[in-house]
């Protein structure tokens, strides 16, 4: 008697089989950077009846690289900015990214994409790359289905009530201390905002996420005389380049004027300064 198709043996409610439909929906750039993940062959039936491919779908490493590539993909659709990597473990909309459970479910409903959808494909044919612009579109209808079915919108309403996601950590970190130094600096009652957004974001390239990554830096230049005491440290051609970012020149502009070679040398420069005000403030 010939064997059944895997697909009609009853899996284990923990088994990570049921995350394998999550995996061929990854876009390949992403793929490239999931070296367990990229051990499963393009067929469902040489994962399934192959038990050393059966052992790396059951691994830690598994679990960990299919979690975190979904969690990449769903956190830009929660509506806050930055990457996931800005936030830490206990913001609420971090954690939401990660409930494979939830992914899996959300996706068969979507687009009916289940195992038993990967057994309808033709055994000998590869199963395809989704194109990213798909995947993104999916990605974001996903998000917003989970979020009406799972009831999640006062969560996400009251997080961006309290937008500090420092708020939600229960360790020391450096982006705790950044959140501290940025909420007591801006309540001094007599400040001059310098606003350094201009200087410091790279929207063309996307070198920096400031309000996520670097909002420290953006906002505890504020207090006038603890401005000043910065600025005596800087070089001339430094402290231009933050002025002309100011006033709303770009990189490209800044480098003309200044006489760089091209852009890149303008946000290296950034990037010192940066540097140069984390180090000029721990020692404060």
């Amino acid at each position: 008697m010939p064997q059944r198709p895997p697909i009609f043996m009853e899996i284990a409610y923990d088994s990570n089989l049921r995350y394998i439909p999550l995996v061929y929906l990854l876009p390949e750039e992403m793929m490239a950077k999931c070296p367990t993940l990229r051990k499963l062959p393009r067929k469902i039936r040489e994962v399934m009846y192959n038990e050393n491919m059966l052992a790396v779908v059951e691994s830690d490493q598994f679990l960990n690289e299919i979690a975190d590539a979904v969690a990449a993909l769903t956190f830009p659709h929660f509506g806050f900015s930055g990457w996931k990597e800005h936030y830490s473990g206990e913001f609420p909309v971090w954690k939401l990214s990660y409930v494979l459970p939830i992914w899996a479910r959300v996706l068969n409903s979507e687009i009916g994409w289940d195992l038993q959808a990967l057994f309808l494909i033709e055994p000998t044919t590869n199963i395809p790359f989704f194109s990213s612009d798909y995947i993104k579109d999916l990605m974001g209808r996903m998000v917003k289905r989970a979020i009406a079915e799972e009831g999640w919108q006062p969560i996400l309403d009251v997080v961006k009530e309290m937008p500090c996601n420092e708020d939600f950590m229960n360790w020391n970190t450096n982006v705790r201390t950044d959140f501290l130094r940025k909420w007591y600096h801006t309540r001094s009652k007599n400040v001059q905002t310098i606003s350094l957004d201009a200087c410091l974001e790279d929207e063309e390239h996307g070198i920096y996420e400031i309000e996520d990554k670097s909002a420290a830096f953006e906002n505890d230049v504020v207090v006038e005389d603890f401005y000043q005491r910065f600025k005596a440290r800087l070089s001339e051609k430094d402290m231009k380049i933050l002025e002309l970012r100011v006033e709303g020149f770009t990189y490209e502009e800044i480098a003309d004027k200044l006489g760089y070679k091209n852009h890149s040398g303008v946000i290296k420069r950034i990037r010192a300064i940066e540097k140069e005000f984390i180090k000029y403030e721990e020692q404060q």
